[in-house]
């Protein structure tokens, strides 16, 4: 079952040849062979999946009608609501935290009866680019386990890549899906913000977040955004629009990309040596490769620094060891309820963003830091809009490289210019695919992204669907 799509996997289950006890019972296998050594999940829903199973059984038999996702295996990234189950974010603070309701896209995917199999690995409170910041275990590449799965969602890509789950949800503020998803191999989609709701999704930056599928292609990916990109009324930011259907394409016959090279100058030459390759296998399909002026991204790490940080100050508030989460033993006052679970809970990373936002919104840094970034944004906003006058689409590699060694990396700016690619999708709020593109020397995954205009969520994967069908060189990790 390991190497079958999620659309093969669902139709075997449709036809009778498989049954969904045979699959939750296969993969939740698999999650307890695999899972120590990769530290994808952090609380594995079996009792949960096998009822599920038995169900979808059941109505199979008698000739029920069964949902697009019907008996296919679901992680679940652990910053959204499953009603009943832990949410922890990652994170100490809350580590007993049952979450009373289901987040929106959770929802959705159980509607269609999808199998959830358990909650996955986070960087805490969806702040890192590695996955090293989570409160209880890092998740790491099942390519190589002395490397990052990527960040913040690297639970969700290391149990796909495994192939512990053949699908799984992700949150992405800065490149949070993409990112893990170039570094493990997989398909990454962050849709147009608003697409897909973010109702019981606990928030980070709360004009960047966006939920998207992480999956071994593109196709089970648009089936995944068939089914969470619907309207919710409970989330003011979430697009009044009908769910879309996903028609693939094998060509890109007359289709205009636009490609920042002066932004990309200094890219390491393997990785352009890669990205070139993938430019070139676009222009085989048909399509027109033009230069667009992009080099104002060159500052959207400091404008995203400034702005999700701000947005992470105000709405971690929240946690102050009263209302829920951890609340501090050693405490004798109000204040030190505040304080000691607050410093018990929160780990470095998270501290150290909150401290940033703090300051940048606080009187006397708020027009020289906040609001300055909010202008450059919409210089960014703006600079895209030229460009997309252009162009259909916009092809940048979706990482500096492949994934790095664990621990590497310690200073944090370093880190935070890991996202130099795709923060800027964020900050302007657009469509963006990750695709794998090839491997480095190492034989770590490398990975392609393309960007579309706001809305242009079914163009975006119709061009990436056509570049994987032409590249054809996903595969799975050795020893899985």
């Amino acid at each position: 079952m390991k190497e079958w799509s999620a659309i093969q996997l669902r139709d075997a289950f449709l036809k009778g040849e498989v049954k969904a006890v045979e699959i939750a019972q296969y993969f939740l296998k698999r999650i307890e062979e695999h899972n120590e050594r990769l530290g994808a999940f952090l609380n594995v829903l079996g009792e949960r999946a096998m009822a599920k199973a038995e169900q979808l059984d059941r109505k199979r038999a008698q000739k029920k009608a069964l949902g697009k996702l019907a008996g296919v295996p679901i992680a679940i990234k652990d910053n959204m609501h499953i009603a009943g189950e832990i949410t922890t974010c990652g994170s100490k603070i809350l580590e007993n935290y049952r979450a009373p309701f289901n987040a929106t896209a959770v929802r959705l995917l159980e509607e269609e009866d999808g199998l959830l199999l358990g909650k996955t690995n986070l960087d805490e409170f969806a702040m890192g680019s590695s996955n090293e910041n989570s409160a209880f275990f890092p998740a790491k590449n099942p390519w190589n386990t002395e490397c990052v799965s990527g960040g913040s969602s690297g639970g969700s890509a290391a149990a796909v890549a495994a192939r512990l789950s053949l699908l799984a949800t992700g949150s992405d503020t800065g490149g949070s899906v993409r990112q893990p998803a170039s570094y493990c191999g997989l398909v990454g989609y962050k849709p147009t913000y608003g697409r897909v709701s973010r109702y019981g999704l606990v928030a980070y930056g709360s004009s960047l977040d966006q939920i998207g599928p992480f999956a071994t292609n593109v196709a089970d990916a648009a089936l995944m955004m068939e089914v969470i990109g619907k309207p919710c009324p409970y989330d003011a930011t979430s697009l009044q629009l009908p769910a879309e259907i996903y028609k693939l394409t094998k060509d890109l016959d007359g289709v205009q990309i636009g490609v920042p090279y002066k932004f990309l100058d200094g890219l390491n030459p393997e990785m352009r040596a890669n990205f070139d390759q993938s430019i070139e296998v676009m222009k085989e399909l048909g399509a027109n490769v033009i230069d667009i002026d992009l080099d104002v991204l060159r500052s959207s790490i400091a404008v995203y620094y400034i702005l999700a940080t701000a947005e992470a100050s105000t709405n971690l508030a929240r946690f102050d060891g009263v209302r829920f989460g951890l609340r501090s033993k050693e405490a004798r006052s109000l204040e030190e309820v505040y304080e000691f679970s607050r410093r018990e809970g929160f780990g470095r990373e998270v501290k150290r963003r909150i401290m940033l936002g703090t300051y940048v919104l606080s009187a006397g840094f708020q027009d020289a830091y906040y609001k300055k970034a909010q202008k450059v944004r919409t210089l960014i906003i703006n600079a895209f809009e030229t460009a997309f006058a252009h162009c259909d689409a916009i092809v940048m590699p979706t990482t500096t490289g492949g994934a790095f060694q664990s621990g590497s990396i310690s200073d944090p700016v370093e880190m935070y210019l890991q996202d130099i690619f795709t923060i800027p999708g964020n900050l302007a709020g657009l469509p963006c695919v990750s695709v794998p593109s090839g491997y480095d020397e190492q034989g770590m995954p490398l990975g392609l992204q393309i960007i579309g205009p706001q809305m242009c969520d079914v163009s975006v994967l119709q061009y990436s669907y056509a570049y994987e069908q032409a590249n054809n060189i996903a595969r799975l990790p050795e020893g899985l």
